[in-house]
């Protein structure tokens, strides 16, 4: 169901504006009122309550303009919508549960707490206690009995972390660097009212992170009525390098090179990422898919603090598209055949 359309607000109204639309609709609509109209007001009355009370409760109405009615229902986690979040999805089943209050309790307590409260038509006055329902007639025992315990009386729940994606280029994670993120995240103020509030957060990438490494700031991510705030993840993401490919703990490099220094040898040069320059010497004779293995200039290992990896040289030899006369009998020569 789309609540704003049946309440006929829009999407950034106040809760001031859902109550006079509530009041107004429900008064047309209420069954008391409607009495021709039978099962159609029933239901329209019951669908205007269920509307309001979401949207009017800043936690509810967080769930649903993320995830929708079906958020409601406990399908996806509390707390997982986030402005923080990018690519993160729901990860399973929530705890969280919205269950329907009964559309005449709920209208007699709106009434009572909102006078006046009487009908504009016949301005007879509104009496909640005399309609009769087999929901009204049950006992107020058992009533209780079904309705859920409050956020204090219940053990508050922290719901899973926000994670967001952190682009690093290899440089950065090769050498180590700081990165200042500025973050947004909804915070739950003691009015009922949602906030978004930003912070800017500084994290320190370590030599030798990988894909797939998180960091993680406790308490940074949401904060809404009757949970725990979320933590805030950052996920490690490598940016393409246009020299250099990590497999594991070696760094990869394809290296194009010449017929003629292939068979007669040569001195490449590579920059490093660390911004080195990395003579290598080239004295066997290369041919295509051949590779040059040097320890010690792959990648940090964390775990093995002043070890690295191997740098791994792949080497791909190109060929001249023409030779003359002189040069294809040079090469007869030279070759020995």
């Amino acid at each position: 169901m789309d609540y704003y359309n049946i309440l006929k607000v829009n999407r950034n109204a106040t809760l001031e504006d859902l109550k006079k639309s509530y009041r107004r609709l429900a008064r047309t609509w209420h069954p008391d009122k409607n009495p021709t109209a039978g099962a159609e007001a029933e239901a329209k009355f019951k669908q205007i309550t269920e509307a309001y009370e979401v949207l009017s409760d800043p936690e509810k109405r967080a769930v649903y303009d993320q995830f929708g009615e079906e958020g409601l229902k406990g399908m996806p986690p509390p707390g997982s919508y986030s402005r923080t979040s990018t690519a993160a999805g729901p990860s399973g089943p929530s705890n969280f549960r919205y269950n329907p209050s009964d559309p005449d309790d709920f209208f007699n307590e709106f009434m009572a707490s909102n006078k006046p409260y009487t009908f504009d038509q016949d301005r007879r006055r509104f009496q909640p206690t005399h309609r009769t329902s087999a929901r009204n007639n049950r006992s107020e025992a058992s009533s209780s009995s079904q309705k859920e315990p409050s956020t204090s009386a219940r053990q508050l729940e922290k719901p899973p972390p926000v994670e967001k994606t952190l682009m690093c280029s290899l440089e950065e994670l090769y050498n180590g660097t700081k990165k200042k993120l500025k973050i947004t995240r909804n915070v739950a103020k003691p009015d009922g009212k949602l906030e978004v509030e930003t912070e800017v957060l500084q994290v320190e990438v370590l030599p030798g992170w990988k894909r797939g490494t998180k960091v993680t700031f406790d308490n940074k991510g949401d904060t809404l009525h009757g949970y725990l705030p979320q933590d805030l993840t950052f996920v490690i993401d490598v940016k393409p390098h246009d020299t250099y490919t990590l497999e594991g703990n070696n760094l990869l490099v394809s290296q194009e090179i010449a017929l003629v220094d292939a068979l007669a040898g040569t001195t490449i040069n590579l920059k490093t990422l660390d911004g080195r320059s990395l003579p290598v010497s080239v004295d066997e004779v290369v041919r295509p898919g051949h590779e040059i293995v040097i320890e010690n200039e792959g990648w940090p290992i964390r775990k093995e603090p002043g070890k690295k990896g191997s740098l791994r040289i792949r080497f791909d030899v190109t060929f001249p598209t023409r030779l003359s006369s002189s040069q294809r009998a040079a090469i007869r020569r030279i070759m020995g055949s």
